[in-house]
């Protein structure tokens, strides 16, 4: 029998049948929780892990043209997008432009606060009404003066006198659904389905502690990369890459003690613990003033440089960052953190909910992923968000404009990115070589890691599904 590299099963040889699931040796994420000097939340201590087999999936997904038209007219359409936050649009008139695979809404704020989103075409004949997001008190088409109420409503039509066939219901700009959920706008174009609730599963019960709906946000960066949508989505699904991808991150993250947990069709989590030595350094004998000096280099998020943190005399750096944080966020909001878990305070909760959005959990800072095709199966915007937590009363800002980076500018050009930028260059570094080798594949296969992959073939499976119907 084959042995495995780093895991507790061997790999099984042709029709041999599998035993016990294989982890990382070592510590796992939940040997740090049993350590934590707070409790940690029962929810990230629940086990979640369906079987989902090892069949490889088939590298013209991400590449062929008629897969991707099959995306197009079978699953954008039904599925929940996430398309704006509310401080995009804070006030009645306030209105942004949302596109996705040639579909373009406009999501205008009501007078009574609540949000509708209108399919942003002029029904005379065809023209797009906006363009960029603004504020206004109707939609007027640039190409002939044909006019909408911000409800919708048919407002004017030149000539009227030539169009006496035609009613106002006839001309009421037609909506598609909206739901709102802890500060984020979603949209869905076919009617019918789960409830926003329903469709985010477990993220309700768990957000409810950490409280998006108390951030604004404060950076907003996309750039477009000659990459497919779902290859560009993937690369941020597992830690597994760390090691070759990301080696400055090894002193001070828990790579291949991430634990991975899959729900329903749509959600899915990688819980990397930080602040501890990755596995594959674990035997050097590092030390923990060692391993927090390279999390304040490295990590912008739960740690920076120049953040002060004494580690008290055999105590770790997970626990010493923890308490340090507790403190300084809680001045910065406003509120009491000294119940929080170490886990809540330091490591990275990556959520992902199907088709593209992938809210960070966690106190700290959080970080928002959006991929959206660009336009076609060979290209792909990414935006990646910051939200900071308010202080309590505080009134809310309007959201800082998305900056749009060109071609020759990179992330770590964005120096309110901090350590994250160089870390987003390295994976878009590796993104259009991806493309180009799915094109290329000699099998047309793509295997993939039984765990570390895992949240991978949830998506593709789900994405299936939707296919199918």
């Amino acid at each position: 029998m084959a042995t495995a590299i780093h895991g507790r099963r061997p790999v099984a040889d042709e029709g041999e049948k599998r035993d016990a699931p294989a982890r990382c040796p070592g510590t796992s994420w939940e040997d740090y929780a049993d350590t934590d000097t707070h409790e940690v939340p029962q929810f990230l201590r629940d086990v979640s892990e369906p079987e989902l087999g090892d069949e490889p999936l088939d590298a013209s997904r991400y590449t062929d043209p008629e897969f991707f038209e099959r995306e197009k007219a079978k699953m954008w359409p039904r599925v929940w997008q996430f398309a704006a936050r509310d401080e995009e649009l804070p006030d009645p008139g306030d209105f942004i432009v949302y596109e996705n695979v040639g579909r373009s809404y406009l999501i205008v704020r009501q007078d009574d606060g609540t949000v509708k989103a209108f399919y942003n075409v002029c029904l005379h004949r065809g023209r797009k009404l906006r363009t960029e997001e603004g504020s206004t008190e109707d939609f007027v088409c640039p190409f002939h003066g044909f006019a909408w109420n911000r409800n919708g409503s048919l407002k004017n039509i030149p000539c009227q006198w030539d169009f006496g066939h035609l009613s106002e219901d006839d001309l009421a700009l037609p909506q598609v659904e909206v739901a709102r959920w802890q500060g984020y706008i979603f949209l869905r174009e076919e009617a019918g389905g789960p409830s926003i609730e329903e469709y985010l599963a477990p993220l309700p019960e768990h957000f409810e502690h950490w409280r998006h709906d108390e951030c604004v946000t404060t950076i907003w960066v996309g750039k477009v990369v000659n990459a497919n949508w779902k290859a560009a989505a993937e690369a941020f699904m597992e830690a597994f890459h760390s090691i070759q991808t990301h080696p400055q991150l090894l002193p001070f993250a828990g790579d291949a003690n991430t634990k991975y947990s899959l729900w329903g069709d749509h959600a899915n989590l990688a819980l990397t613990p930080f602040a501890v030595t990755s596995p594959h350094l674990a035997d050097k004998g590092l030390t923990q003033d060692w391993v927090l000096e390279q999390m304040l280099q490295n990590n912008s998020r739960s740690a920076q440089l120049g953040l002060e943190v004494t580690i008290p005399e055999g105590g770790t750096a997970r626990a010493a960052l923890a308490e340090v944080n507790r403190k300084r966020l809680g001045v910065e909001a406003q509120r009491d953190f000294g119940s929080v878990s170490d886990c809540e305070m330091v490591d990275a909760f990556t959520y992902n909910v199907f088709p593209n959005f992938a809210p960070w959990g966690g106190f700290p800072p959080n970080v928002i992923y959006r991929w959206r095709p660009w336009p076609d199966q060979d290209h792909t915007l990414m935006e990646i968000r910051r939200i900071t937590r308010l202080p309590e009363g505080a009134e809310r800002p309007r959201s800082v404009p998305m900056r749009f980076l060109s071609d020759d500018e990179k992330w770590s050009d964005v120096e309110e990115l901090g350590a994250l930028g160089a870390i987003f260059d390295q994976d878009w570094d590796n993104l259009p070589h991806v493309h180009a080798g799915l094109k290329a594949s000699k099998n047309g296969r793509v295997h993939l890691a039984h765990y570390q992959e895992s949240r991978i073939r949830h998506f593709a499976r789900t994405l299936d599904k939707y296919l199918s119907q």
